[in-house]
């Protein structure tokens, strides 16, 4: 399986996708590290609200829970 580049974190990426790189103080904006470990904001789960896999590659315009950032 393929994933997306770290360019899904930036804008074209869902409002309610979180990874624990958005919670460190840095100066720059911080990409997702790798670790494969997501969550769904909405959902407060590794799923979403539509029972599917919260990640970068998953999470996109073709889910009925996405809003763009």
């Amino acid at each position: 399986m393929e994933f997306a580049s770290s360019a899904r974190m930036e804008e074209d990426r869902c409002q309610w996708l979180r990874w624990k790189g958005m919670f460190v103080l840095s100066e720059s904006n911080i990409p997702h590290s790798g670790d494969r470990l997501f969550w769904c904001h909405k959902s407060q789960q590794c799923i979403g609200p539509d029972a599917k896999l919260a990640d970068d590659y998953e999470c996109n315009e073709t889910r009925p829970c996405y809003e763009a950032l």
